[in-house]
């Protein structure tokens, strides 16, 4: 569709554009100034993924206006491996909004979808009606809390994991490429990129290999000493027991924020109240069989 004939004068639609500097800078600049996040990183450790799809308007000065991105994002949901995608980086300058743009590239990117044969498209947002008119419904979001298992003696040391290293980077992505879904009731199978990223929106998630397991653990300690537990990256799941002896550490408590159905350990659920909802459309079943949450290394 062209510029002209979408109504949208002074405008260029282009798809598929991570590979221009420019118009990279460009996503970066609409990001930060929209939601005051910074993407750049994603290029650092890992790059980004290489099965994006970006669809955006731009200005006559390059200037993105209005984007959203897909890619793709396989998933376990309900036992069953979905091939699903996933939709990000949403957004509309202040001074074009409520001109259709963002609908027009919405359309864009559910088309695409359905020419590659996703059978599932997941996002987030705080917007639901935005998308509850093309299909998408809410998943209610649960975390387990619990106590912890009782701690037996290790002589194991957990090797701490800085993604800006380059062996530990190598050693991570090795884990990435051959990881396992974490849970079969709602999980990612892969999304090295995102999990990467994830490492550096949150500073205080700390990343553990433990060698008897070969796991990555992504954790940190709650300000009240609660283990909180955000992803296992390994090609099988150790149990819950496993992994706080190979970590050293012997807390109370622990809050385990996926389903913790591989882990050995039963968590009463807890229902995550707040602004931010997980969507999906599908032509198949829209409810979980039990109480579950994507793990925050999969946000997207």
């Amino acid at each position: 569709m062209s510029a002209a004939s979408a109504g949208y004068t002074g405008l260029t639609f282009r798809q598929d554009y991570f590979a221009d500097p420019a118009a990279w800078t460009a996503l970066v600049s609409l990001l930060s100034d929209t939601f005051g996040i910074d993407l750049d990183p994603l290029r650092r450790p890992g790059g980004a993924d290489p099965t994006s799809m970006p669809f955006g308007w731009f200005d006559r000065a390059g200037t993105l206006v209005a984007n959203i991105s897909a890619f793709a994002m396989p998933m376990m949901i309900n036992g069953r491996k979905v091939n699903a995608a996933a939709f990000q980086s949403g957004a509309v300058r202040p001074e074009w909004r409520e001109r259709g743009l963002y609908r027009d590239l919405t359309g864009k990117a559910l088309d695409w979808c359905a020419a590659e044969g996703f059978e599932a498209i997941v996002l987030y947002t705080d917007k639901p009606g935005l998308y509850e008119k093309y299909g998408f419904v809410s998943l209610p979001m649960h975390l387990y809390t619990g106590a912890a298992p009782a701690p037996q003696a290790t002589t194991a040391l957990p090797r701490r994991l800085d993604p800006w290293n380059a062996d530990d980077l190598g050693l991570l992505q090795a884990a990435l490429k051959t990881r396992t879904p974490v849970s079969d009731r709602l999980a990612v199978c892969q999304s090295a990129p995102m999990f990467l990223i994830n490492t550096q929106f949150d500073p205080d998630v700390k990343l553990s290999w433990l060698e008897d397991e070969k796991a990555v653990i992504a954790w940190k300690l709650t300000d009240g000493g609660a283990f909180l537990l955000s992803d296992v990256v390994a090609a099988r799941i150790p149990s819950l027991g496993a992994i706080l002896d190979g970590l050293g550490i012997a807390p109370a408590t622990v809050e385990v924020l996926f389903a913790p159905d591989k882990l050995g350990w039963h968590g009463e659920p807890r229902s995550l109240e707040g602004g931010t909802r997980f969507m999906i459309k599908t032509d198949g079943p829209t409810i979980l069989d039990a109480p579950a949450m994507l793990s925050p290394m999969a946000d997207f």
